[in-house]
């Protein structure tokens, strides 16, 4: 008897450490695709898992369906296809230092 219990602690082990590194994190994103589903509302600039760019028309929380508007074509996707909200309505883009440059105007040698 006590060999068999010897045999489990180290499996029961392993799978806690597979369910700490492997499900959890798993759970957590998610989580995390669903908040952002959750906000997506009209004017949301977004890409769908197959690549798509296009902004968010109308959004159907009850079938679960959301309206793109690309360029004047209208295309309608399961939410779920939403892969990433890349603009949010009202959100100012910010541009890094580094693309920013100065102000001085560009010299050249002309000769």
């Amino acid at each position: 008897m006590e060999g068999i219990v010897g045999l489990l602690v180290p499996f029961i082990l392993v799978g806690g450490v597979m369910w700490f590194f492997m499900i959890r994190p798993q759970k957590k994103r998610q989580e995390e695709q669903q908040k952002m589903l959750d906000s997506l509302q009209p004017g949301d600039a977004i890409q769908t898992i197959g690549g798509l760019h296009g902004i968010v028309d109308e959004v159907d929380r009850v079938n679960g369906r959301v309206v793109l508007d690309c360029e004047g074509i209208y295309l309608t996707f399961e939410r779920r296809a939403v892969a990433t909200i890349t603009k949010k309505v009202g959100e100012v883009p910010t541009v890094p230092e580094e693309e920013l440059g100065t102000n001085e105007p560009d010299v050249t040698d002309e000769n």
